[in-house]
């Protein structure tokens, strides 16, 4: 089984080479860093998603991510015990995992929306619209016999909806965006904008050893060894440069004082005046 974490960016539309239209969903998975491996009764593989600042987290929260990218978000997914040699702990799930046409699960906290009523929430008929039925539209009617003398538990009625955890399943994949960590999904996916989502599917999970960098959310470019050196070497270049122009500098500075100097030594009237004024000055 292969799975990843992400959050809803926004809906969208896929136009196809034969002409047709396909209603998406933009998800930004990743990247995902495997925080913890839980080898036991149930076999499991923890998975972090979402950077954050380390000071939001709590002193247990930085023990455990120790050595690892702080993140706010982690979940359990299990596994089987042979996907354990190919995943290590500090690991990052590969987007290359997923490919087009796949069918995944997707699970996520729909909407909130608040107190209904039983006509919204589930889909009652509602009461006769004719004369003598005033503010009975929309009312639930009778909730039971009156022998129990009780409501029975799952009735339904008026109350808080949304907010639940919702899986929706065989949702294809149209387009893998690898550049932005972006999959493209069929149809809709619950949950609002930014929301967190967990994506399951049928398959091999793929996992690298890449560097990420948690402040943009994209991986880290990998250099070779050529190109930093190159790099350090026009840095000493450019470090040699500036030193050579601050000695041009205060050489340059030096003549025009000597210039300075010479044109007073010239001038005897310039050395009267200054032997005037020291005079004064010993005389006070």
């Amino acid at each position: 089984m292969k799975f990843i974490l992400g959050k809803k960016l926004a809906m969208t539309q896929v136009f196809k080479d034969d002409g047709t239209v396909v209603p998406v969903t933009r998800v930004q998975v990743g990247p995902c860093q495997i925080t913890q491996i839980k080898k036991g009764k149930v076999n499991a593989v923890q998975v972090g998603f979402g950077s954050c600042r380390e000071k939001v987290l709590s002193k247990s929260e930085k023990g455990h991510l120790k050595g690892l990218d702080k993140v706010k978000n982690l979940q359990d997914f299990k596994v089987d015990v042979k996907q354990f040699e190919t995943i290590n702990k500090g690991d990052y799930i590969s987007i290359d995992s997923f490919v087009v046409g796949d069918k995944v699960a997707v699970t996520g906290v729909s909407k909130g929306k608040g107190f209904q009523g039983v006509v919204k929430r589930w889909n009652f008929k509602g009461g006769p619209a004719s004369h003598g039925h005033k503010d009975q539209l929309r009312m639930p009617g009778s909730i039971g016999a009156t022998g129990p003398q009780k409501v029975f538990k799952g009735t339904k009625m008026g109350g808080r909806m949304g907010g639940d955890q919702v899986t929706v399943e065989n949702l294809e994949i149209i387009e893998v965006n690898v550049k932005d960590n972006e999959l493209y999904l069929k149809g809709a996916v619950p949950g609002a904008r930014n929301g967190f989502l967990s994506i399951k599917a049928k398959g091999e999970l793929k996992t690298t050893n890449e560097q990420v960098n948690t402040q943009t959310n994209k991986p880290v470019n990998t250099e070779t060894s050529e190109e930093t050196d190159d790099k350090i070497e026009e840095k000493e270049e450019v470090v040699v440069e500036e030193v050579k122009t601050t000695e041009v500098k205060e050489e340059i500075k030096e003549v025009e004082k000597t210039k300075v100097e010479d044109k007073a030594e010239d001038k005897p009237e310039i050395k009267e005046k200054e032997e005037l004024v020291k005079e004064e000055n010993n005389n006070k």
